[in-house]
C-alpha cells in the first residue's frame, strides 16, 4: 500500500517508514478500498511528537491523532486507533445487511415463530 508523509521538523527514518507500512498494511486485512492515506508528523516546542493519520474511504473518513515523547509508540498507538476505526467502520456497513445475508444464508427463516395465545378471560387489565 502507498501513503504519503509529511513530516515537519523531523527526518522520517527508514525504520519510522517501516513501522507506518507495516500499521497501514495491517489495516488491508478488512478489505475496504483506502483512498489517499496520508500522515502527518509534527514536533511541539516541548520536545512532545505529534503524529495524524487520515484515509479517505468509499462512505467516509478515518481521522486519528496521538502524540508522546516517543515516535514509535505515537504510531503504535495510531495504528490501534485507525484499527478500532476502521472495525467500527466495517461493522456498521455490513450490520445493515446482515438480516437479508442471514436470512439467504438460512440462518434465519420466514417460519413463525409458536406464540402463546391467551384468551380475554385470562387477561387482567391495568388501572392507571
Amino acid at each position: 500500500m502507498t501513503f504519503e508523509i509529511t513530516s515537519k521538523e523531523i527526518k522520517v527514518t527508514a525504520p519510522m517508514h517501516e513501522k507506518l507500512a507495516m500499521k497501514y498494511a495491517k489495516l488491508e486485512r478488512f478489505n475496504i478500498p483506502m483512498i489517499n492515506p496520508h500522515v502527518t508528523i509534527t514536533k511541539d516546542k516541548n520536545n512532545v511528537k505529534k503524529i495524524e493519520a487520515s484515509i479517505h474511504l468509499p462512505q467516509g473518513q478515518l481521522l486519528a491523532v496521538s502524540e508522546g515523547e516517543d515516535l514509535y509508540a505515537a504510531i503504535t498507538i495510531l495504528g490501534q486507533k485507525l484499527e478500532r476505526q476502521l472495525n467500527k467502520y466495517s461493522e456498521k456497513h455490513s450490520a445493515h445487511k446482515s438480516g437479508k445475508e442471514q436470512c439467504r444464508a438460512g440462518v434465519i427463516s420466514g417460519e413463525e415463530l409458536p406464540v402463546e395465545k391467551i384468551s380475554d378471560d385470562e387477561l387482567e387489565l391495568a388501572e392507571y
